[in-house]
């Protein structure tokens, strides 16, 4: 190795970085009310939640946690031969109305980043017939090391996890025959037995 050819290798990566400079994490969050991350739906915080997990379920997540007002769910992805992708969904459903029929749905995608590290271990062999004679024993070790994870940002992304809650919720207002439920008639009283 030499040394000015690691020096050189340095201060192309410093101008590199000094000719994009990041913008600090404070400034890339905008808390906006574009509702990117929520949607309102007609059911209540149960149902919705219960919606999510067969949209999950429907794109082959893995379902982790499911509460009332909870879904979790993770899904692995290998885009190429040595990277692994795992993406984790959580959804929380909370009650927007007095009466409970109305909720919100709030999702958050994040997309963890693996890649295969190889390492390479040595070590000698000491026979101690032969006096001091050794052998050399190699080998490697390869392992996935996370190397990144972001919080999905995709607007359309979420746009169409929503729009398949909301297939999921429509599904369950509806008769096997395409007619809308209608609320269970109360019970009639029944006539006592005459003695």
């Amino acid at each position: 190795m030499s040394f000015p050819k690691i020096s050189a290798a340095l201060v192309s990566l410093a101008l590199v970085g000094c000719a994009t400079p990041m913008k600090p994490i404070a400034q890339q969050e905008e808390f906006d009310s574009s509702g990117k991350y929520s949607r309102m739906f007609d059911a209540s915080p149960s149902d919705t939640c219960e919606a999510a997990r067969r949209a999950l379920l429907s794109q082959g997540y893995v379902i982790s946690n499911a509460a009332k007002e909870l879904v979790q769910g993770q899904k692995n992805f290998q885009p190429e031969n040595e990277i692994h992708v795992q993406m984790d969904i959580r959804v929380v459903c909370a009650s927007e109305s007095r009466d409970g029929k109305l909720s919100l749905g709030f999702v958050t995608a994040l997309q963890d980043r693996y890649a295969l590290k190889k390492s390479n271990t040595s070590a000698s062999l000491g026979v101690g017939v032969l006096g001091s004679v050794s052998v050399p024993v190699s080998s490697s070790n390869d392992a996935m090391v996370k190397v990144g994870s972001e919080t999905v940002s995709s607007e359309r992304f979420y746009d169409r996890f929503f729009a398949l809650v909301q297939h999921y919720l429509a599904q369950d207002m509806e008769e096997p025959d395409g007619e809308a439920l209608a609320p269970p008639a109360p019970d009639k009283p029944k006539k006592p037995l005459a003695p």
